[in-house]
């Protein structure tokens, strides 16, 4: 068999380690595992997403258009329905962006540290990778890197907020820094966690329609994953001017999406009551993680997000600390696979956060 060339250096996407495995592995009654390692929503499902996923047809393909969801989705942000592309993940809107624009003379500029997946899909479409020498989103060096490298560009990446670290510039910054660009290359802002960053500070909003009326050139990207309590459904969709969606739109597969995802979908979206429940319960508890860190003299980075990242310190390595709460059935996020001494830590439902407190305080004590 002869494989692609490319395929010899890819490394596999690593995910969060899931329950099911994690019970095999160490004998450990499912029920008893607290995951806190994939940034899932904590209290599940709205309830209305779940009885129209209950009412749903599974035996049916769905609405191919996605009439409904896109036309929700307009209502929401202000724009048209022709202006919005579904996926299967945000992650799947961003993968046929890529593609669309990417090749081996056009590659992507990215923050050093970020989702892993940004490089996984320039690799599909044999790109370069250029990316920033400081972990963070510095746009004034992403800025000063494009500057140098315009032509061999083909997509700029800003994860708003960012994961696995959880800043967030201001959406003015953010304003400004497109300007910088020019309208020959693709802006991709993944903003799946722009419900908590908004909700923690308004400044940091990036507001669709303000993009769809400056710019031809940026695609918005969101999820009904995290805030929505939909991972596993696996619905994702991307705002962008409508000739760029048509173009991305060749690439999209027909029935990307399943007859009890869409329907759940339209039903979260909806539920506004269940959304900022999570939300809230999210900023409420994060500070407590805080304070560990701040206890033990752990660095940790103030999160625009439904996680935080605490570096560990020079006797505890990351990996051990993640092992260690893993034999207690705790499923942590270990960054070493970032190049990164520290964890990230999806915040729980008050109940989790106070075992996970304990257990985290009986390693460093």
């Amino acid at each position: 068999m002869i494989f692609n060339e490319f395929l010899e250096n890819l490394e596999s996407y690593e995910p969060g380690k899931p329950i099911e495995l994690a019970a095999r592995e160490y004998g450990i009654k499912p029920k008893n595992i607290i995951k806190v390692a994939s940034n899932e929503n904590p209290f599940g499902s709205s309830p209305k997403a779940l009885e129209a996923m209950r009412a749903s047809e599974p035996a049916l393909y769905p609405d191919d258009s996605y009439f409904a969801l896109k036309h929700a989705l307009a209502v929401r942000f202000g724009c048209e329905s022709a202006n919005i592309i579904i996926g299967s993940g945000s992650d799947q809107v961003m993968e046929m962006a890529i593609k669309a624009v990417c090749n081996e003379n056009r590659g992507i500029l990215r923050a050093k540290t970020t989702f892993a997946m940004y490089d996984i899909y320039a690799k599909f479409a044999e790109a370069p990778v250029y990316k920033t020498q400081s972990e963070f989103h510095d746009l004034a060096q992403m800025a000063e890197i494009y500057t140098k490298n315009a032509a061999n560009i083909g997509a700029v990446i800003l994860c708003l907020p960012n994961n696995p670290l959880g800043e967030c510039p201001d959406a003015s910054e953010v304003y400004e820094f497109l300007e910088l660009i020019s309208q020959d290359t693709l802006v991709i802002l993944d903003c799946a966690y722009m419900e908590f960053a908004t909700f923690k500070d308004s400044k940091k909003r990036i507001k669709p329609a303000h993009i769809l009326n400056k710019f031809t050139n940026v695609l918005y990207s969101g999820t009904f994953s995290k805030a929505y309590g939909l991972g596993g459904m696996r619905v994702g969709y991307g705002l962008a001017n409508t000739k760029l969606i048509e173009q991305i739109s060749k690439l999209r597969p027909p029935f990307n999406i399943t007859t009890p995802s869409l329907a759940a979908a339209i039903a979260a979206l909806g539920d506004e009551d269940f959304i900022q429940k999570g939300i809230k319960n999210n900023f409420d508890e994060m500070p407590r993680y805080e304070d560990f860190a701040s206890e033990f003299g752990l660095k940790f980075i103030p999160s625009y997000t439904n996680f935080i990242a605490i570096f560990t310190n020079e006797e505890k390595n990351s990996s051990i600390l993640a092992e260690n709460l893993l034999k207690k059935g705790i499923i942590l996020r270990n960054l070493k696979s970032y190049g990164l001494n520290a964890v990230r830590i999806t915040i729980g439902t008050k109940k989790q956060n106070d075992k996970v407190l304990e257990a985290l305080r009986a390693e460093f004590a």
